[in-house]
């Protein structure tokens, strides 16, 4: 169950080319799944700025974002002890499903909530395949994060210049038996081709409200409309009506 929630900025580092890392103190008890988000009010700006929850723990949270506008630059200018108004808890998260190998594929900025995802499925038993897609080297991050979880670990960049040249699905193995991925759409469309078993999208969209009165993020779904933001951001591959994306 969502509720308003005070931070305190603890820190605020860039990680990669414009990309942060900004961890906040505060409660986390009504974050309950990987795949959550919270949604900061920022001064000045009439929406708030929804972010997935990188991890957390009794004592905060942390959340990874990429400055792409006013909003996103404003954040990257708190210092630690700045206060935030935060909606948390939002969203329903990704649901561990019974596997052998699952595998877990982020693109740029939709790899945050994936860290969180491969702790839990660690902490299942099991032993997940982990695929990374960045543009370029200079904005891989968390790589060292996933590796310290004793998981295998892929870098795709497209250009080359790190790891494996192309997408992540020039990376993806032959034996997985589950999926679970995060980031744009362009790579959602190529893993939804590419994929040869059930799985979990995690969706960016944008949102107005972002807990589900405001229906903005509405799509249809095999079972009907359903709103990315409550009713999501994650939605099982076999409910998606990948024309509603469009």
């Amino acid at each position: 169950m969502q509720k308003q929630v005070f931070y305190t900025v603890t820190k605020n580092v860039p990680i990669a080319k414009q990309v942060y890392q900004l961890d906040l103190q505060g409660d986390t008890s009504c974050i309950t799944a990987p795949g959550q988000f919270v949604n900061i009010r920022l001064d000045g700006k009439f929406l708030r700025r929804p972010i997935s929850v990188c991890d957390w723990d009794a004592q905060g949270l942390t959340i990874i974002y990429k400055v792409v506008g006013a909003g996103t630059q404003q954040m990257s200018e708190m210092a630690p002890g700045t206060v935030l108004d935060t909606l948390s808890g939002l969203g329903n998260g990704y649901t561990i499903r019974s596997a052998e190998k699952p595998l877990v594929i982020g693109g740029g900025v939709g790899v945050p909530p994936l860290y969180a995802l491969t702790k839990a499925l660690v902490r299942a038993g099991q032993k997940p395949q982990v695929i990374l897609g960045f543009n370029t080297a200079d904005e891989v991050f968390y790589e060292d994060a996933f590796r310290a979880l004793g998981v295998s670990v892929t870098v795709a960049t497209a250009d080359g210049s790190r790891g494996v040249k192309g997408f992540v699905t020039d990376a993806f193995p032959q034996d997985y038996d589950y999926f679970y991925t995060c980031g744009p759409m362009p790579m959602f469309r190529a893993v939804e081709k590419m994929a040869k078993t059930s799985g979990q999208f995690s969706f960016e969209e944008r949102m107005g409200c972002g807990f589900g009165a405001c229906m903005g993020c509405s799509c249809k779904t095999k079972d009907g409309y359903k709103r990315i933001c409550a009713d999501g951001p994650v939605l099982e591959r076999e409910e998606i009506v990948w024309q509603t994306f469009a």
